[in-house]
């Protein structure tokens, strides 16, 4: 399952998102340090489901709207010098090696300093929050390699080559490639015979950013003053309220409004059993929607899934005539694939025999049988042809 890591400092809202995102009861106060061991919970993407442009009904979507799962991690907070043990310690950033992509969640209002003390809305300037988890994450890679790079030099025997297979050994179990060890060694042109610390420091931040694409969250933007969002703004910060998101979903659930994660906005069904406070609160969030075009915690969990990680949705079926399943489900599945995958690659996906047997795939709309070095594209549905069920 692709996974999404929640990181920042502490008391930047970190868990009120994890919540709103998942529904999972975790502890949310205004304190540093609420969280201590990493959660982890089940969110969603959403996306348009195709049933409604086939003319057929698959009884998995919600309104035309296909919500597909992914994994979330909310990480423990993390303040300047965790690499060095402060605070929590550097121990919470290995929560992170099992991450796709990282949102770096921002107290957007201010309310917070740097180690996630409460000072007051605006007090804080959250620019000064921006650089210092790349620097965290970069300096933490950069520990274990610096440990074991000694050993690195005396077995790569002065080859190149050698080191970069030695370092993606090393550092395998963070999630990180030897394709994506090779292209940035490749790319910063760096001399690995000689790298000094400033070399492999900037070496380790540039590996991070592409082995771990990270995007940034300004939440509580709903008490956020108006001069700091406009100065975030311009730093491409996607802008959530994680509370606001939170109390909908809520409310969602006990049927007092309609409303699915995502939508620009929510109507309320039952207004006779709301008080004066609930239906302030409710204005409240409506005003912040309107302003920003939604609560920002499902736009932000789907610009990570399908532009920072380039993701796509592929349906698997067995019968192509009917879009569905060998029990006649339809269009039970949706997978988030890399864009470039092929249907070898889908039924790998789908299960690791029926992809060792992979013979070839059809292309359920247009009923035309495609080759194992195909393409796929989103939102295709896709027949899988194997030796094996």
């Amino acid at each position: 399952m692709i996974t999404l890591a929640l990181a920042g400092k502490p008391n930047c809202g970190k868990s009120t998102f994890f919540k709103a995102a998942t529904l999972a009861n975790v502890e949310i106060a205004n304190y540093p340090f609420t969280t201590i061991d990493a959660n982890h919970g089940v969110a969603y993407v959403r996306t348009p489901c195709v049933c409604r442009e086939l003319g057929t009904t698959c009884g998995v979507c919600k309104d035309g709207v296909r919500f597909i799962p992914i994994g979330l991690i909310d990480v423990a907070g993390l303040v300047p010098e965790a690499h060095k043990g402060r605070g929590l310690g550097n121990q919470f950033l290995d929560h992170l090696r099992q991450a796709d992509a990282i949102l770096h969640i921002l107290d957007a209002s201010g309310s917070t300093d740097v180690e996630g003390n409460p000072v007051g809305a605006g007090s804080h300037n959250p620019d000064g929050d921006i650089e210092f988890l790349e620097y965290e994450m970069s300096m933490w890679l950069y520990g274990i390699l610096e440990k074991h790079w000694s050993k690195i030099q005396r077995s790569s025997q002065g080859k190149t080559s050698s080191m970069v297979l030695s370092i993606a050994e090393l550092i395998a179990g963070l999630g990180i490639t030897l394709e994506q060890v090779k292209a940035v060694e490749l790319e910063s042109g760096l001399d690995m015979t000689r790298a000094q610390e400033p070399d492999l420091v900037r070496f380790c931040r540039r590996l991070l950013s592409v082995a771990k694409p990270m995007m940034l969250v300004g939440n509580r933007v709903d008490e956020a003053p108006d001069a700091l969002v406009e100065g975030l703004r311009n730093k491409g910060i996607h802008f959530a309220t994680s509370a606001g998101e939170l109390a909908l979903r809520n409310a969602a659930s006990a049927g007092i409004i309609r409303y699915l994660p995502g939508d620009p906005s929510f109507s309320v069904l039952k207004p006779e059993t709301l008080n004066p406070a609930q239906k302030a609160g409710l204005q409240r969030i409506a005003a912040v929607m309107g302003k920003f075009g939604g609560t920002g915690v499902q736009e932000a969990l789907n610009h990570a899934i399908f532009s920072l990680l380039d993701l796509m949705v592929v349906y698997p079926v067995e019968d192509e005539h009917k879009y569905s399943d060998s029990q006649g489900r339809v269009l039970p599945d949706a997978f988030l694939m890399k864009k470039g995958s092929t249907p070898r690659d889908l039924a790998f996906r789908v299960h690791t025999e029926i992809g060792e047997g992979f013979l070839f795939a059809v292309d359920a709309r247009t009923k035309m049988r495609v080759k194992d070095t195909h393409q796929l594209k989103d939102r295709d549905i896709i027949k899988i042809i194997s030796t094996r069920r």
